[in-house]
């Protein structure tokens, strides 16, 4: 009951989380309406913000195919990044570009020390709040680096769309130009720096303490916000740099979420290990769970024995992808109380499922 209860809080919390980020949005799009006057001024700018955002949630899936979280909350997290957080950046860093030009007068002054100290520090901020609330109210969808990671790139993209919406309605001469910078060049900018918290997130599910997260999340914030402010102060000014430091470092980037896709791999594959020893799977069925040409070769296979069978694989895989994230969370030494019940349901879905696909239930 007390899991249940926890639940249902959770889905509520997410609910209101998704609701506030929609209307931080809503507003944000009024005002940018009423400030142009024409919806068609409005309209090109969001369709063209459109086309990055498209690439990056296409990233987004193909990192988290293997075990996808779960879309309410991606919902609520995109709507936290491309409301709450770009609304509550704006107002922040126009008061304190504000309050530092009526101190010091000095109007160039005060656009630098926004651009590379006020706002690298608020938006991600403000970004690793939403990647930390989705990671306190859902505990229980975090398996490690990679979903935070995940979270992350979302969160920043949703904010990265609303920007970039902001960024080419101002730019009437040279919407081309900044569409072409933003939309083409630096779709992923947002997204690298906020991965950095996402990251330090995520890895702080996969360590004892329950409050690992208190450290971790700083560790990551400050990266995040470096990379920030040397991308506002140092590339936009020189921007042979761009190819010289934010190509190598996206390149980077790659490797080490590819690295950690493998490990993730590698972790699920010694989880099923587990329950082979227990006679639930066999060597064979592990190798095809945990490798990209086992996995779709088994999809293919399915489908060609007819729909029920393909639904049977969909749910074999799934369920043992969520059954190995379920044990290794219980070594990690957080299970949770109705951890015997989710572990016997899966296994029941697992052992279901295969007889379907094999033909020893009758399709």
């Amino acid at each position: 009951p007390q899991v249940a209860s926890a639940r249902r809080h959770s889905l509520i919390a997410t609910a209101v989380l998704g609701v506030l980020g929609g209307l931080g949005l809503l507003i944000m799009l009024v005002v940018v309406y009423l400030s142009t006057g024409e919806a068609s001024r409005l309209l090109t700018p969001v369709l063209l913000a459109a086309v990055p955002l498209t690439i990056v949630l296409g990233t987004v899936r193909w990192i988290d195919r293997w075990e996808p979280e779960p879309v309410g909350i991606l919902a609520a997290a995109f709507l936290w990044g491309a409301g709450l957080a770009t609304v509550g950046s704006l107002v922040i860093t126009t008061s304190a570009s504000l309050l530092v030009a009526s101190s010091t007068g000095n109007r160039s002054g005060t656009e630098l020390f926004s651009a590379v100290v006020v706002a690298p520090i608020v938006e991600e901020s403000t970004k690793a709040l939403g990647v930390l609330i989705v990671f306190l109210l859902r505990r229980r969808t975090f398996s490690g680096p990679v979903d935070g990671i995940v979270y992350a790139c979302v969160v920043a993209g949703g904010f990265a769309f609303a920007e970039n919406i902001l960024y080419f309605v101002r730019a009437d001469d040279y919407l081309v130009a900044t569409f072409i910078m933003r939309g083409l060049f630096s779709p992923f900018a947002h997204v690298t720096f906020t991965a950095c918290t996402g990251l330090a997130i995520g890895a702080s599910a996969r360590m004892r303490s329950s409050l690992a997260w208190i450290w971790m999340t700083p560790l990551g914030l400050v990266p995040a916000i470096m990379l920030h402010a040397f991308w506002n102060g140092v590339v936009s000014q020189m921007f042979i740099l761009y190819f010289l430091v934010e190509v190598p470092l996206f390149i980077i980037w790659i490797g080490i979420v590819i690295w950690l896709r493998w490990s993730e791999r590698m972790t699920m594959r010694a989880r099923l290990y587990d329950y082979h020893r227990a006679g639930w799977y066999s060597p064979a069925e592990i190798t095809m769970l945990t490798t990209n040409s086992g996995r779709s070769a088994a999809r293919r296979w399915a489908r060609g024995r007819g729909p029920r069978a393909s639904d049977a694989m969909k749910v074999f895989l799934t369920s043992s992808s969520a059954l190995a994230q379920l044990r290794q969370r219980a070594i990690d030494g957080h299970a949770e109380g109705d951890f015997a019940v989710r572990e016997t349901s899966l296994l029941d879905a697992v052992s279901s499922s295969r007889r379907v696909f094999t033909g020893r239930i009758g399709s």
